[in-house]
């Protein structure tokens, strides 16, 4: 009983991620600039992949499967540095925003264009 319980958890994990990984990929094909795709590739893939390396961790257990809880780890702290940085670099390559968003300017900050 407890196997088949076990075997639902991961099963629900690993759909859930496929899921949201299937989201981000169709973010990414149909958003329509580099900051919306961005946003669409970071986030829910993001998630998506973290449900599965939760889904090894429920498969493996608690020793083999700590590789899998350092990769969340992982994904948690580089994936919105990444982020950042390709947005950052956008606005600096000249990239408009949609509309009329704008990039938030701090007071006191020098402008990036100014580099």
């Amino acid at each position: 009983m407890a196997a088949t319980l076990t075997t639902w958890i991961e099963i629900a994990l690993i759909a859930v991620g496929a899921f949201f990984l299937t989201v981000g990929t169709i973010g990414l094909l149909r958003f329509p600039n580099v900051y919306n795709r961005m946003h669409a590739t970071s986030k829910p893939t993001t998630l998506g992949t973290a449900t599965i390396f939760l889904a090894g961790f429920v498969h493996f257990g608690p020793g083999t499967g700590l590789p899998a809880l350092v990769g969340i780890a992982f994904l948690f702290l580089t994936v919105p540095t990444g982020a950042h940085m390709i947005a950052r670099s956008a606005k600096r390559m000249g990239i408009p925003f949609e509309s009329n968003v704008t990039w938030p300017e701090l007071p006191g900050t020098p402008e990036d264009d100014e580099e």
